[in-house]
């Protein structure tokens, strides 16, 4: 697998640096991606670049993955229009720990010849103190060429400024790249295409400080359709972590898609070949409403992040709201799960003893639940009988039988009205 040409059919190739396809051609190449230890999770927006390390690896050469922790106190500029804060050891460590875990379940680090490997840029600056950073790393690039820098540009031409915390970052980060080059024989670079200034001040600093030779490749930033941001919800980002996001948030996240995005998304996030992508775009071009791109994009996606049986269960939880489901896959559901379906919905809070003194359903819909759901007992009778209400998925026929249902999670009852309309009710003991 040539690693280039992968990377351009699936549009993942924004800036590459002469010479670069000539590197990885003559020998097994040792390329990092640098990761951001600003939280204990990745989001999706890292998934570019871990994707990027995946084929790396696929094509035969060995990937680094850099876990900021030094980097992380210091705050990459790029993209960013203020200061951000800047984090402690104690923050630091947590976050390198997830971060690992997370990119253990792409990357082999196994394998007996390209095994991925991960390094913490702190391991080197925290023995470097500042005179002999200026001294050996500072007078190799001038002030004018790191003013050149977009990243630097756009800061000093708005209103906050830049500190020189941030202005030195990209000379930080080039001596991460001359460390990496000395110490593991890393000739290539990879980054989004905000991080080409960054990148390429470490090959300038190889150059000028070692007469090395080092390469620089860099992603596109994705950028939906509609003009709103990747990654992002209403709710805030999409994380790799469960805890934050739970797989049927995440999983809906990929399957509601638009077709455009699904089309780019499928090349950038799976490892489908190109043949197999064109055969899934054909069969959703002459059956568009079956969303075949986006089920299979959000599936495999789902299951690498999470598991098959993570995804098994977010289908389910997708059909409890949207497609025919029955009261066994609401049981099967968990609480976490339940929730993040449900997520919205109207939603009271009885006792254990108001659930067990109303005499009948009708009661419990309307005057039990303070009204949320039928404003009085005749309007939730003539409902019932017409057919049209459910508790945990299970048709009501008699709006005066008795209140005897098993709850979800020991804790829960879901009430449904009409097609649409869902209600949850917290049982407190």
């Amino acid at each position: 697998m040539n690693f280039i040409e992968e990377l351009k059919w699936r549009g993942m190739i924004h800036d590459i640096m002469p010479g670069t396809e000539e590197q990885l051609s003559k020998e097994v190449t040792s390329g990092y991606i640098g990761f951001d230890p600003t939280a204990d999770s990745l989001h999706i927006g890292s998934l570019v670049q871990i994707m990027t390390l995946v084929h790396f690896q696929r094509a035969g050469h060995k990937p680094v993955a850099l876990v900021g922790g030094a980097t992380g106190m210091v705050g990459d500029p790029s993209g960013k229009s203020a200061e951000r804060n800047l984090l402690s050891e104690e923050e630091i460590s947590k976050n390198l720990n997830g971060i690992k875990e997370q990119l253990s379940r792409f990357l082999d680090f196994e394998t007996d010849t390209n095994p991925a490997e991960i390094v913490n840029n702190y391991d080197w600056f925290k023995n470097l103190n500042f005179l002999d950073f200026i001294r050996d790393v500072g007078k190799h690039i001038t002030v004018n060429y790191m003013m050149a820098k977009d990243s630097v540009k756009k800061r000093l031409e708005g209103e906050t400024g830049m500190s020189f915390t941030e202005f030195s970052y990209q000379l930080v980060q080039g001596y991460d790249y001359y460390w990496l080059f000395k110490n593991k024989n890393c000739k290539l670079q990879l980054g989004g295409s905000d991080q080409w200034g960054n990148i390429v001040t470490g090959t300038e600093l190889i150059r000028r400080k070692d007469r090395g030779e080092a390469f620089a490749v860099t992603t596109p930033l994705i950028k939906k359709a509609d003009g709103t941001k990747f990654g992002k919800t209403e709710a805030g980002n999409v994380w790799l972590d469960p805890e934050r996001t739970s797989p049927y948030e995440f999983y809906q996240y990929w399957l509601n898609s638009s077709d455009v995005d699904a089309a780019n998304y499928i090349r950038i996030f799976t490892l489908l070949t190109k043949d197999e992508i064109e055969s899934l775009e054909k069969e959703h071009q002459e059956a568009p409403h079956l969303r075949k791109l986006q089920e299979t994009l959000a599936k495999d996606i789902t299951i690498r992040v999470h598991s098959e049986k993570e995804y098994e269960s977010a289908v389910k939880a997708s059909q409890i709201l949207f497609g025919k489901s029955t009261t066994e896959d609401l049981v099967a559901i968990d609480e976490k799960t339940l929730l993040s379906v449900f997520k919205g919905v109207p939603q009271t809070t009885i006792s254990s003893n108001a659930l067990n003194e109303s005499p009948d359903v009708a009661t419990l819909l309307s005057e039990t639940v303070d009204g949320l759901i039928f404003k009085s007992k005749g309007e939730a009778r003539r409902m019932i009988q017409g057919g049209g209400v459910s508790i945990n998925k299970e048709k009501l026929t008699d709006a005066g039988s008795s209140v005897d249902f098993k709850l979800l999670q020991e804790k829960y009852l879901l009430a449904q009205k009409g097609k649409k309309n869902y209600y949850l009710i917290k049982v407190e003991s």
